[in-house]
């Protein structure tokens, strides 16, 4: 077996490129005819979908606006699993992230975005991996298991965020359960205010600095996973927990800090959205992006290309769905989270379906014997 094949002959391209392709085309086939099932022409739904998720500079700033929160998210959960470890407490890092981030920015009031942008990335990071050093810790010492727990914390930084804004944090004088509005003089440049330094005039669009952000930490898990000692161990850890104990690695250690990376990833989601968008901490600001991240990571094969790109898919959906279901009233909403759904299966549960097929269509047949050929 070569470097360029997997274990089963399979070319590592195609595992990485071509049946991830595969399998899209395959849930996009099948939303085609749930689309057809409610009456609506599929070919003219989906061409609509992706004129509104990239066929303008409104769209494409929507698109790569969810992204963003996408690719944090999808990060977080591609370091726990590559320690061998599912996290689904990502919504509740975001969550409890954006809390530090939302503080920051309300303290610093007088300080200019540049100078803010540091701490509340630090203060963001360090909120959410405090929420996910805390389940890796009773996974590694106390043996729990850390999908309960973390489902838990999503719960408990649910509690924790309507407490505070329905109370010490609401602005006085409102009932919003909301804070009061950061300075603006802490508000991250939008592609509004970049496009005006060049001279170009462009509507109020969601897109901001954060992206780039989101792309550097992208590079560093890339960095960190294969190119550290410390990515070598959260891998042989997350591949045989036995071996790795034997081979003299820490596995506690491990665990415990692979799910504070994680959770410090999944806090930086209230940099896009706090202080690159709503300019204040709200309840349920990550919007579901913690869960959508688990998608975005399996799709991406917990590489992060991958989920750069696994993130813009996502983020199109989520674009191109709120432009479907405002021009064809025929189609709810929930269609949109129905096609992502499919995605999800067909990048998830059945990502190997077409495996063997393709196994055949491209492994190389041995050569015949010489008696054969005779």
């Amino acid at each position: 077996m070569s470097a360029s094949t997997n274990s089963d002959g399979l070319p590592r391209w195609a595992t990485l490129a071509l049946l991830p392709a595969i399998n899209l085309g395959a849930a996009l086939v099948v939303s085609s005819l749930v689309i057809l099932a409610i009456g609506q022409d599929p070919v003219s739904a989906l061409a609509f979908m992706v004129k509104g998720a990239v066929g303008s500079g409104t769209g494409l700033s929507y698109t790569l606006y969810y992204a963003t929160s996408l690719i944090f998210t999808g990060l977080a959960v591609a370091i726990a699993n590559h320690a061998g470890l599912f996290n689904i407490g990502g919504e509740g890092q975001a969550y409890v992230g954006g809390l530090g981030t939302g503080l920051v920015c309300l303290a610093l009031s007088g300080w200019p975005w540049y100078a803010v942008l540091p701490v509340a990335v630090l203060a963001g990071a360090l909120f959410g991996a405090v929420w996910g050093l805390v389940p890796g810790y009773l996974q590694a010492y106390r043996g729990s298991h850390i999908v309960i727990t973390t489902i838990m914390f999503n719960f408990l930084a649910s509690a924790l965020m309507v407490y505070l804004l329905g109370g010490p944090l609401i602005e006085h004088g409102q009932m919003a359960p909301e804070s009061r509005e950061f300075a603006e003089s802490t508000f991250l440049p939008a592609v509004k205010e970049i496009a005006a330094a060049l001279g170009y005039r462009t509507p109020t669009l969601p897109l901001n600095l954060s992206l780039i952000l989101a792309l550097l930490c992208a590079g560093g898990v890339w960095f960190l996973i294969w190119h550290t000692r410390w990515g070598f161990q959260m891998r042989t850890v997350g591949a045989n927990e036995a071996a790795a104990r034997y081979a003299g690695m820490n596995a506690r250690t491990t665990i415990v800090v692979a799910m504070a990376i994680s959770g410090a990833l999944a806090g930086l989601v209230g940099i896009n959205e706090l202080q690159g968008v709503q300019h204040r901490i709200t309840l349920n600001f990550q919007a579901g992006m913690g869960f959508t991240g688990i998608a975005v990571a399996l799709m991406g094969r917990g590489h992060p290309v991958g989920i750069v790109l696994s993130s813009l898919l996502f983020g199109a959906l989520y674009q191109g769905g709120a432009e479907l279901s405002f021009e064809y009233n025929e189609i709810s909403p929930r269609l949109v989270v129905v096609i992502q759904g499919v995605v999800i299966l067909f990048s998830g549960a059945l990502e190997h379906m077409f495996r063997p097929a393709l196994l055949r269509l491209l492994k190389p047949k041995a050569p015949a014997a010489a008696g054969q050929r005779a």
